[in-house]
């Protein structure tokens, strides 16, 4: 018969494994969100510069 550590083990082997992949899954989503505010920015910037100089 297993030990109750092992039985309860399961249990916990899966949340760990969700644990994981939401931490990862919220890493990727910080990624995106800074790769898309800077994306606007420099949007915004070259904008800015073409209506500057504008003739």
């Amino acid at each position: 018969m297993p030990e109750p550590d092992e039985a309860a083990g399961t249990p916990e082997t899966a949340e760990q494994q969700r644990l994981t992949q939401e931490t990862k899954n919220e890493k990727l989503m910080w990624w995106y969100l800074a790769y898309f505010l800077f994306g606007i920015h420099i949007i915004a910037f070259v904008m800015i510069f073409a209506i500057k100089n504008a003739k």
